[in-house]
């Protein structure tokens, strides 16, 4: 080797050297920051910091007990402030103490770990179950069959039916007494996207913590069902972010002005003639007509003249292509009709008549205003539709009569 002075040598050498490090920052510092920028990521995307609870994705998880220990730490805080453009290290006096290992669950212990391990690829993780999604999973393997599904069934179908046509609604939970006093008889949810009806609950009992809860039987629209604790279902319920729970069935504003009636013989000069409640008795010979001819009624509502809408009956299938009986009517005033005729057809849902038949063409056509209701239950809903009472109740078809929403 030929004589070289030491700057000759010095240059030579620098060729192999490490590069420095941007900024002069240790390998640790380097995760440090590379860490910080994932939760500041996050925050762009979902507009807040991450948080804890086991509700919560596995990754926002990690990110949350991340962001704690660097708040902890003065020498993280110290590091990461100039590049704290969405004040996430702020509040961190206050910071509670870091959990031990034997503290921490599952997911925050994995978090501490992968924060131990450097950078690693727990993030592109496939199919990790949540906690939640792993009791979501527990509740439905506990349901059973419901065996009796075919009473509980025309309930949850006509729920599906007023939801889509306005008459119900969906309102988010709430984590509180009142979504509690929600879970109650005659109820409907839609939780793990399935409607689910409240059948009976138990009496109310007061737990070892000192908390009163009650048993709740629950039937699903897959026909299963449980029967749980009520703060247990409110638990599920509050998981599921998607869950929601649905709305009593409203008229209104069935009346344009609830202080009139909509009855001829209580009306004012200004009130308006909007349409007729109007029920028939069918003439046809059909066999299963005939056998029920006294309790089957057709009920309807119209905004024109009830002989004029009759009058070609035994063309139409909505009349079961017979001619029929005018048995009633009743004269409506300031009335949205069409929320009236879908309430009434709600609550005689169970004693719908199934019956199938062809019309001119020999297409089969399937009536849906044909109810096997008594005369004296009907005059009894027109009675309740002018007290305003009448969206509180279901038609029992056992006992022959209206009964209070959940208690059949």
């Amino acid at each position: 080797m030929s004589d070289i002075d030491l700057d000759e040598l010095r240059a030579e050498l620098g060729d192999f050297a490490q590069p420095e490090k941007k900024g002069g920052r240790t390998a640790r510092e380097e995760r440090i920051i590379a860490g910080f920028e994932e939760i500041q990521r996050f925050v762009d995307q979902h507009g807040g910091a991450p948080q804890h609870g086991e509700e919560r994705d596995i990754f926002e998880r990690i990110y949350a007990v991340r962001l704690d220990r660097l708040r902890a730490l003065e020498e993280c805080r110290s590091l990461l402030a100039p590049l704290d453009r969405q004040g996430l290290l702020s509040g961190a006096e206050s910071v509670a103490p870091m959990p031990t290992a034997d503290e921490m669950d599952d997911d925050e212990l994995l978090a501490e770990l992968e924060g131990a391990a450097g950078t690693s690829d727990i993030t592109t993780l496939r199919h990790v179950r949540t906690a939640a999604e792993k009791r979501a999973a527990e509740e439905i393997a506990n349901r059973e069959k419901c065996e009796d599904f075919e009473q509980f069934q025309p309930l949850i179908e006509q729920a599906k039916r007023e939801l889509k046509d306005g008459i119900r609604s969906t309102r988010v939970i709430d984590n509180n007494e009142n979504s509690l006093a929600e879970i109650k008889p005659g109820a409907f949810f839609i939780v793990g996207g399935q409607f689910a009806y409240v059948a009976s609950e138990s009496e109310t009992f007061t737990t070892q913590y000192e908390r009163n809860d009650r048993r709740v039987r629950t039937i699903y629209d897959n026909a299963t069902e449980a029967t749980v604790l009520a703060r247990s279902f409110q638990k599920s319920l509050y998981r599921d972010t998607s869950a929601r729970r649905i709305s009593d069935p409203e008229a209104g504003p069935l009346f344009v002005r609830e202080e009139r009636s909509p009855f001829t013989g209580q009306t004012e000069e200004d009130d308006l003639a909007s349409g007729t409640i109007y029920v028939l008795r069918s003439k046809s010979d059909n066999p299963t007509v005939a056998a029920h001819r006294d309790i089957l009624h057709k009920i309807g509502v119209t905004g024109g003249d009830v002989n004029k809408r009759v009058a070609n009956a035994r063309l139409d299938p909505t009349f079961l292509l017979a001619d029929v009986e005018v048995v009633a009517t009743y004269t409506l005033f300031n009335v949205n009709r069409v929320k009236l005729e879908n309430v009434i057809h709600r609550i005689f849902a169970p004693a719908q008549l199934n019956i199938e038949i062809k019309d001119r063409f020999g297409n089969p056509v399937v009536p849906r205003e044909w109810f096997l209701v008594p005369r004296f239950v009907i005059d009894d809903a027109v009675e309740k539709i002018k007290d305003g009472t009448i969206t509180g109740y279901i038609y029992d078809v056992q006992s022959a009569r209206l009964t209070p929403r959940g208690t059949s």
